[in-house]
């Protein structure tokens, strides 16, 4: 599992540098598309990708709280998930985080937080009342290990580079309909500008659905990652696999869940079906249950 956790960290470095890449790279054929050969489209998208970034690192957790409806709470108002939660956090060597409600019937979590000492965790009203101690311990693991391994802060900027390729891409096109036909007409359009103007059309279709992909290709590995983490630290990887059973069964989508923080989950929180499982952000339950299940602490 260490290994696991060392390669991740690696992949993790060579995804986020593809991601600057492609941005840097977009901004080059947009702007020779324009025929702005002082490459003002490359400088927009580094602001762009520099801002949203800065923006995710230090209010992404407070945005993804606000908009699960999630809600503290203090040990007095349940003592029972606060010691959950404090127990786990000392066995895994983590300060305890800030602990959120949010008032949903159906089963999940998540965590956020750029880092160990800034984190919070969120449990839905579901969790708390269906799963049993042990099942609940998992999630609470589970969504702990996201944390010690600061794949939120990784995964914040990542849907926020892949916020930024799709608003590039959105503006291109937007100014080709505007103001692409006159541009054609005028006497300084030239072949190769032509050339850079099919290749940025085609670009700035296909960019954001690979960019998308990538972060699907991320969140899953993250999420078996996460898995293996939590059961190290429970020693009962069957409570984690049980608890993901019940959320299979169930198959309640979250009342709130947005397609900009679906990745933060312990499950997919949408309505699960056949299409939907392979655009989704998480593995399929059935190979995550399996997996755990054939593990050994």
């Amino acid at each position: 599992m260490y290994s696991e956790i060392t390669a991740n960290k690696r992949r993790s470095v060579i995804l986020m540098t593809l991601f600057i890449v492609i941005i840097i790279g977009l901004g080059f054929v947009f702007s020779r598309a324009e025929g702005d050969t002082s490459y003002a489209g490359v400088w927009i998208a580094i602001i762009i990708s520099f801002f949203s970034t800065l923006i995710s690192y230090y209010q992404g957790d407070k945005i993804a709280l606000l908009a699960s409806g999630a809600r503290a709470i203090s040990e007095e108002e349940n003592k029972y998930v606060y010691h959950l939660v404090e127990n786990l956090s000392i066995a895994t060597g983590l300060p305890v985080p800030k602990i959120y409600i949010i008032d949903d019937p159906a089963i999940n979590a998540f965590a956020t937080g750029r880092e160990p000492l800034l984190a919070s965790i969120a449990i839905t009203r579901g969790a708390i009342e269906k799963l049993k101690n042990e099942e609940l311990e998992g999630v609470i693991a589970h969504e702990l290990s996201h944390v010690k391994n600061f794949d939120i802060r990784f995964m914040t900027l990542v849907a926020v580079l892949v916020g930024a390729i799709s608003i590039m891409a959105q503006i291109f096109l937007r100014s080709q309909f505007w103001f692409g036909a006159r541009r054609r007409d005028s006497e300084n359009s030239g072949q190769l500008a032509a050339i850079f103007m099919v290749i940025g059309i085609v670009l700035a279709i296909l960019s954001p659905i690979i960019a998308e992909l990538i972060k699907l290709a991320i969140s899953r590995r993250r999420e078996y990652l996460a898995d293996a983490s939590g059961a190290l630290a429970t020693r009962f990887p069957e409570g984690l696999a049980n608890a993901l059973e019940k959320i299979r069964t169930e198959n309640l989508p979250l009342q709130r869940a947005t397609p900009a923080t679906a990745h933060l989950f312990l499950a997919n929180p949408f309505k699960s079906n056949s299409v939907m499982n392979l655009f989704s952000t998480h593995p399929p339950l059935d190979e995550r249950i399996k997996r755990l299940r054939e593990m050994s602490v």
